[in-house]
This record gives C-alpha cells, sequence and structure tokens, in this order.
C-alpha cells in the first residue's frame, strides 16, 4: 500500500461517561421530525418521508468547548436533539431489529445558518453551507444505550438559563427505529455513524457570548458558549 502524500486526518470523537471515546464516522441529520418545528419553518407535518442532511464528522464540538461564531451569517440558530450512535452496521435494517444496531446515545445541538439556508431554499439549492460548516454540531458525552428508551422523554435547550425549546421524544414524527430501517434503504450504515434525529419547535436565533444548555431526560446534557 502507498505511503500518503499527507498526513491523515485526526479521527474526531466523543467522550464516553465512564471512559473511552467513540470515534465518529459520518453524521446523518433527520429534517423536520416533530411537527410543531415542521410548522413554524412553514411546511406540512404530515407523515411523509423522511429527509436528510449532514454534517462532517469534524464538526463535533465536544467537553463543553465554545463555539466560535461562524462566517457568513447574521442569524445562527440552534436546533436540540437526541444523537444516536450506531455500533453496527447494516443494510436494509429491520425496524423491529433497528435498536439492536444503536451503540449509544448523546445530546446534540444543529446548529444552523438559518439566513443561508432560507437562501438555499428559495432557489432550490443544497443546504451545505447553511448546516455542515465548521464546529456546527456540539455533543455531549455519549452514553452506552442499555437501558435507554429512545422513544420517550423530555427534551429541552436553555438559552442564558431561560428554556427556548421543550418537548418530548415521544412526540417524533418518526421514531429512532422507524428513522434507522429507512435511513438504512438509502446507505449502508456502519459503526461510527451518529444520527441527529431532529429538533422541536422554538429554534431561534443566538448571538455571541450566549451559553446553550440542553438535556433529554435519560441521556445527559449539552452546553456550549457562543464566542
Amino acid at each position: 500500500m502507498a505511503d500518503t502524500v499527507i498526513a491523515p486526518p485526526p479521527l474526531a470523537t466523543i467522550p464516553v461517561r465512564g471512559g473511552g471515546a467513540f470515534p465518529v464516522r459520518r453524521i446523518f441529520c433527520v429534517g423536520r421530525n416533530y411537527a410543531e418545528h415542521a410548522i413554524e419553518m412553514g411546511s406540512d407535518p404530515t407523515r411523509e418521508p423522511p429527509f436528510y442532511f449532514t454534517k462532517p464528522s469534524d464538526a463535533v464540538v465536544t467537553g463543553g468547548a465554545d463555539m466560535p461564531y461562524p462566517p457568513a451569517t447574521n442569524d445562527l440558530h440552534h436546533e436540540m436533539e437526541l444523537v444516536v450512535a450506531i455500533g453496527t452496521g447494516g443494510k436494509d435494517i429491520d425496524e423491529a431489529d433497528a435498536l439492536k444496531h444503536v451503540w449509544g446515545y448523546c445530546c446534540g445541538l444543529d446548529m444552523t445558518r438559518r439566513d443561508l439556508q432560507n437562501a438555499a431554499k428559495k432557489t432550490a439549492r443544497p443546504w451545505d453551507m447553511s448546516k455542515g460548516f465548521d464546529h456546527s454540531a456540539p455533543v455531549g458525552e455519549m452514553v452506552p444505550a442499555a437501558g435507554i428508551d429512545p422513544g420517550k422523554g423530555r427534551i429541552e435547550l436553555r438559552v442564558n438559563g431561560e428554556t427556548r425549546q421543550v418537548s418530548d421524544l415521544s412526540k417524533m414524527i418518526w421514531s429512532v427505529p422507524e428513522v434507522i430501517a429507512n435511513l438504512s434503504r438509502l446507505v449502508t450504515l456502519a459503526p461510527g455513524d451518529l444520527i441527529m434525529t431532529g429538533t422541536p419547535e422554538g429554534v431561534a436565533a443566538v448571538k455571541r457570548g450566549d451559553v446553550l444548555e440542553g438535556t433529554v431526560e435519560g441521556v445527559g446534557e449539552v452546553r456550549t458558549t457562543i464566542r
């Protein structure tokens, strides 16, 4: 095998509660997976097939580190989400077996350059630069899946101590097993893949200096400060 011509990029990882690190391969994100959020974004919340966008693996921000305010935007929004970590890959996964492929869960923020996203929507262009920018995925500690029910539990985001988003995982339009089964028919899932499962209503802009603290009942928390 030929030597690489440049140094391999560092592997993105997420700290695991109790020790160790979870390596991140790809990040898939489910769009508009809570009815109330679909409505606030001007969409029909009926159960149309789920759709996905992606973030690069090195977009993760871990350990409560600060998130730099990104360039090219004046409208940076928070989106609080449950994140699913795949431990066993596969394709055409049956919904009944989907949770067997999950290694663990964590809390995450799908940070969004909303002005760029809105401009892309108007011209039917891709969302990549509104979603997949540097440091766009702050996450909390990874927690092993045993004992966690991803189908219920309070999900909340506070900005400077004030609640901005609050809902329950049971309000997802597409459940975690349904999302895994559906996504595995589009791509072959692999160990290290993350799935951000969508955000509830209440998304809004943040500014430099804001402290974001999110929690998912039974999973943990995510924290970052916008700098």
